[in-house]
């Protein structure tokens, strides 16, 4: 008769100890959190009618009707907020191209980024919802009425009782895209013992560098769990650009999704560069198309010539070109020296600098640039990506890219090696889906 070895005997029942550790401490924060919850509602819905955010209070409290079958099979998709969103889209194409079989349920947390989703996975997804409110009795009806196959989560929403309602219904809980910021490390370290045992129900964590692998790890979480998978949102592709617009002979500026404020800001600083280097010219793509006949009046004030690209003016016989057409730009950074990524001297919070920085052309944004503070993070280690904090500062930063060859070519040069460190995420989530699915 065989013998058990001790070691076999003591691993056996220290996981069954922790484990009941586990089930005790989620117990306790299930009760106490939900007990808080209830509390702070009427006050949490007052400064949510008051700030405009109100919104999915049903969906949050998981009492909508969802178009899903008991025989459905489901992949839950989650980004919090707009950043997040925006990440996940070309992952949420190649998801379904990947698994066509499966529904694809998408959720998000705020008012913004719900209207995002509707607007970007309206043609994807199968379902665009709010994510329940963390209290027991939330997630356990939506995971019950969603009964996702795989749950992944974009960055780092570690909801402790959703988690745990992953946990005791078997669903693959994944963290995907993920990284900790310093301060958010900072806070989790005080909490060390409580998010080691939630970590516990994640199946595992794909970190976007060794950096957040190294922090999750330091907060507890399992070594066999993590990985690095690089960042989704650089997963992007060139788009096949032939556009002849004159620009052989010249140096473009582009001032890519413009608003209401920021194409003063552009004009005075290109009037100020111009008298220096001749050979510089100005695209302007407002956000909106409704602006264009204000951008118009705003040059016509100015010395400078314009043309429209919807009349296929060119720069030859114009200083000046607004893109007043659809679904052009993103090529378009394809023929400028560097770029101006608008959204961010108002309180927009940016738009993506990586539709420049994928052809190697450097980008250069104001301070509102919360939807890509992380990308900015990445950008702001090279030349690849600029945050000015003035209207000032951004003239020099750009002179400075015009009169400095070498500080531009090492800018271009950064933009490559940026893409060519990140790259291959998306294909690295889908692997990982294949292995369980």
């Amino acid at each position: 008769m065989s013998i058990i070895p001790l070691s076999t005997i003591k691993s056996f029942f220290i996981n069954i100890f922790c484990n009941i550790i586990n089930y005790e401490m989620m117990f306790l924060y299930g009760i106490i959190s939900s007990i808080v919850f209830y509390l702070s509602l009427p006050f949490y819905y007052a400064e949510r009618i008051i700030s405009g955010k109100s919104a999915g209070w049903k969906e949050k409290f998981a009492k909508q009707n969802m178009p899903i079958n008991a025989d459905d099979k489901v992949i839950m998709l989650h980004g919090v907020s707009v950043g997040e969103v925006i990440a996940l889209e070309n992952l949420a194409k190649q998801i379904k191209t990947t698994f066509p079989d499966y529904k694809l349920a998408v959720t998000t947390g705020t008012k913004t980024g719900q209207e995002i989703a509707h607007k970007k996975y309206a043609q994807i997804a199968d379902y665009i919802t709010y994510f329940p409110f963390d209290i027991p009795k939330c997630t356990d009806k939506f995971l019950t009425k969603l009964h996702p196959n795989v749950v992944l989560i974009a960055e780092t929403e570690l909801w402790p009782n959703f988690a745990n309602s992953c946990k005791k219904n078997n669903i693959p809980l994944f963290i995907i895209n993920g990284r900790i910021s310093d301060s958010t490390f900072t806070t989790y370290k005080l909490a060390k013992l409580f998010f080691k045992q939630v970590f516990k129900n994640f199946t595992a964590f794909l970190m976007q560098s060794k950096e957040d692998a190294d922090k999750i790890l330091t907060l507890g979480a399992n070594k066999d769990k993590i990985s690095v998978m690089g960042n989704l949102k650089f997963d992007i592709q060139r788009k096949e650009a032939d556009i002849d617009l004159g620009q052989k002979d010249y140096r473009v500026i582009i001032a890519g999704s413009t608003h209401k404020g920021e194409d003063e800001i552009l004009l005075e600083v290109f009037k100020n560069l111009k008298k220096e280097f001749n050979d510089i010219k100005l695209l302007i793509a407002p956000r909106h198309l409704q602006r264009t006949s204000n951008v118009i009046e705003l040059i016509k004030s100015t010395e400078y010539n314009y043309g429209l690209r919807s009349q296929n003016n060119s720069f030859i016989e114009k200083d000046i070109i607004i893109l007043d057409t659809l679904g052009e730009l993103s090529k378009m950074y394809s023929i400028c020296t560097f770029a101006f990524i608008g959204g961010s001297f108002n309180n927009t919070g940016g738009h993506n600098p990586l539709e420049s920085v994928v052809y190697n052309k450097p980008a250069i944004s104001g301070p509102s640039i919360h939807n890509f503070k992380d990308i900015y993070e990445i950008l702001g280690r090279t030349n690849a990506g600029k945050v000015v904090k003035s209207a000032n500062e951004l003239g020099i930063y750009m002179k400075k890219l015009l009169s400095n060859k070498e500080f531009y070519a090492k800018a271009c040069k950064d933009c490559e090696s940026v893409f060519d460190a990140q790259k291959g995420a998306l294909d690295f989530v889908i692997q990982k889906l294949k292995s369980i699915l």
